[in-house]
């Protein structure tokens, strides 16, 4: 939870290296799930991409691998 708090830092929108840093995942990595379309679901305000942490939540909860 730590973790989620520092990331978030007030507000349920964050940046491609907050979100990055909640999942840990390199901005990088980020950018290219994005482009890729494989990523969490983005928005786009004006010219910044912000991911919300709710859908962040959502696509780390559904991209786990279940067991046997």
């Amino acid at each position: 939870m730590a973790r989620a708090a520092r990331a978030k830092k007030g507000s349920p929108f964050l940046s491609t290296e907050q979100a990055g840093f909640y999942l840990g995942l390199s901005p990088r990595k980020m950018q290219a799930m994005r482009t890729a379309g494989t990523g969490p679901r983005f928005r786009r305000h004006s010219r910044y991409i912000r991911y919300h942490i709710d859908d962040l939540d959502a696509w780390s909860e559904g991209s786990g691998v279940r067991g046997p």
